[in-house]
């Protein structure tokens, strides 16, 4: 497969508007004509390996930063925007959506906000009489849909609170175990911990300063929730200080937030990143090995392993996604080129889906999507039980995975025959916007394509796809 060139002026002006430099000392210190950094700089011209090396000699830039994966989530997130059937006509090309999350990041920001917005007020017109019972009926972000954007546009990667974390556990936690660290914390902070016969997995007295977790659930749900106590005792400056930052719309979406943050932490402490970023290079990402080693679940593993995008040292850029038996996704990050649905489900091709038929196994999947790239993907049930009779079981289905030229590092590609083309199984993100023309899956047809209707004849699919 042919390397793609790499086209990156706004993380050009970004990192020149940092420095204070001019285009002309900017390209004085590049080692480049003025010219040619204007060319670069507006994506006129793709980056040069002499550049990239100067840029990683002269700055310490690290070029993996260079292909982030903003610029892929917002021509996803715009391709879906516009297959909503408000946009009568033909679609813009996908190549103007690139060049306009490339050349102008914070125009495709506001589109897609503005689509939002249009959505939500279009259902609330929908049900206008229950708007009319409310005071407040103006359109704005889901609290739910807001943080859960602020983290995939962070790269689910914070910072601070990675660091934050992982100085707790190699501070506090260097000598013992995580869970014996987090009730030391907590004592320091003059909580008392219980755990109880009851259904709630945590709960925090205030007045009485006692935390209550249950004693059905798992080991690792409890270190966990320990740890999320911790976060929100102990560094509850740093989680205010970074939901300064995020200027959330709602107070509902500052609170959604601060949870995610505390979970973050949690995740962290129990997976600090360096030692986990080595062990997971060790045991080539064996989910099981790195579960028991750390004493977390496959989820918390899972989750952890597509965190990995800190600066310098980077681990593999993986997706990871968490679905209902219904198809709904209820987490959602990637890392790499394949970006998932805003709305809706996943594709029903993906083994995500069939990972409910196979409980406790892991199923492995070469796929390939509409622009040729190739992934390996991992998937298994996970079922989360109350711990007593009688009590709901909460099913979900996890997959992880990325691209093929990570294969070697997964100890999961070990077997597989990598290849024949036959062996890739063509998945899509979304109907409205998936290419693909056979698709036997397909459940709507896709906006962007023509369709062909014949009452003469019909095939799988009632139209064909031109």
């Amino acid at each position: 497969m042919a390397s793609q060139k790499l086209y990156a002026g706004a993380k050009l002006r970004e990192l020149r508007t940092r420095l204070g430099l001019t285009q002309k000392d900017f390209a004085a210190r590049l080692g480049i004509s003025l010219p040619y950094l204007n060319q670069m700089e507006n994506n006129n011209r793709p980056l040069s390996t002499t550049v990239v090396l100067a840029l990683v000699s002269e700055f310490g830039l690290d070029v993996t930063e260079l292909s982030a994966g903003d610029g892929e989530r917002l021509v996803s997130d715009m391709r879906e925007a516009l297959a909503d059937p408000v946009f009568a006509g033909d679609a813009p090309p996908l190549a103007d959506l690139r060049l306009a999350a490339s050349n102008a990041p914070g125009l495709a920001r506001a589109f897609l906000e503005l689509h939002q917005h249009y959505r939500q007020t279009h259902e609330r017109l929908a049900s206008l009489d229950e708007a009319l019972g409310r005071e407040d009926a103006r359109a704005r972000p889901s609290p739910w849909e807001e943080v859960r954007d602020f983290f995939h546009y962070c790269d689910n990667y914070i910072d601070a609170v990675d660091r934050a974390a992982e100085h707790f556990a190699t501070r506090d936690g260097g000598h013992r175990s995580m869970r014996v660290a987090a009730v030391s914390a907590l004592s320091d902070a003059g909580i008392t911990v219980h755990f109880t016969d009851r259904d709630s997995l945590r709960h925090f007295d205030t007045a009485e300063n006692i935390l209550y977790l249950s004693n059905r659930t798992p080991p690792e749900t409890q270190t966990f929730q320990l740890l999320l106590q911790v976060a929100l005792t102990r560094q509850n400056t740093l989680l205010e200080a970074t939901l300064d930052l995020a200027r959330f719309h709602s107070t509902a979406a500052r609170d959604i937030a601060k949870i995610g943050l505390a979970n973050y932490f949690a995740g962290a402490a129990l997976m600090p990143y360096r030692a986990f970023h080595q062990m997971a290079q060790d045991c080539r990402h064996d989910l099981e090995v790195l579960g028991g080693h750390f004493g977390a679940s496959i989820e918390q593993v899972a989750h952890r392993l597509s965190t990995l995008q800190r600066p310098g040292t980077k681990g593999i850029p993986f997706f990871f996604v968490r679905v209902d038996q219904a198809g709904t996704i209820t987490k959602r990050h990637s890392a790499t080129r394949l970006q998932f649905a805003r709305f809706g489900g996943a594709c029903p091709l993906w083994n995500v889906h069939r990972a409910f038929e196979t409980p406790g196994r892991f199923l492995r999947q070469l796929a390939e999507t509409p622009d040729g790239v190739r992934y390996i993907s991992l998937a298994r049930d996970i079922s989360k039980p109350a711990g007593r009779f009688g009590a709901p079981v909460r099913r979900f289905a996890i997959a992880l995975g990325c691209e093929m030229r990570h294969a070697s590092a997964l100890v999961y590609a070990d077997g597989l025959d990598m290849t024949r083309a036959e062996a890739f199984e063509p998945i899509g993100i979304s109907c409205r916007i998936c290419d693909r023309q056979g698709c036997h899956q397909r459940a709507v047809p896709p906006l962007e394509r023509k369709l062909v209707v014949d009452p003469d004849h019909r095939d799988i699919l009632p139209y064909r796809v031109e």
